[in-house]
């Protein structure tokens, strides 16, 4: 310790105040530590409003919502091989199985049913799926029977070996999605 360097005072200015016998230079920032900090300043101004205040952003709430729906449509396509009517109403009232099977829907069924679902009252060559007229029965699962056997007298054909029945659920989710559930 004896061959530290000496401190001039001369040399720079020195704050008047000594803590232990430690001496601070009076020197300013050097300018990348100012840059830095006004940076993380202004940065945070701008979080500030994406976040907070423009409504840019997502929230906090519906991110934990969009996630809890698509861990709710993992579960419940886990269990697409023993469905019910209570299952495929709830399928429909989830929003990562509707988008899904409206994405199916408009990939395979459009051409027939049309992109309304209204069919031949909307010029097409099938049924209409939003009215509360079945042809072959309005439950659940004689739709979701119909989408996987079809009706070959009508020109409907079997979609469930095309499609699988994971995506057969999904599209007959997105058909309910179009109607309330009935009151028990």
């Amino acid at each position: 310790m004896t061959n530290a360097p000496k401190f001039d005072p001369s040399e720079e200015a020195i704050r008047e105040h000594s803590f232990d016998g430690i001496q601070e230079y009076d020197k300013r920032l050097p300018n990348w530590w100012l840059l830095t900090f006004y940076g993380a300043i202004v940065f945070w101004v701008g979080y500030w409003f994406y976040t907070q205040d423009s409504n840019l952003a997502t929230s906090d709430t519906a991110a934990l919502n969009q996630e809890l729906a698509r861990i709710e449509a993992v579960n419940l396509a886990s269990s697409a091989s023993q469905l019910d009517d209570g299952k495929l109403w709830q399928m429909s009232r989830n929003a990562v199985f509707v988008d899904a099977g409206r994405q199916t829907f408009q990939a395979t069924c459009v051409s027939c049913h049309q992109a309304s679902l209204k069919g031949v009252d909307d010029g097409g060559i099938g049924a209409n799926l939003v009215d509360n007229t079945w042809i072959h029965g309005g439950n659940p699962t004689d739709i979701i029977a119909v989408v996987n056997k079809g009706v070959l007298e009508k020109g409907m054909p079997a979609w469930g070996p095309v499609i699988g029945p994971k995506k057969t659920a999904e599209v007959v989710a997105f058909i309910l999605s179009h109607h309330a559930e009935p009151k028990q």
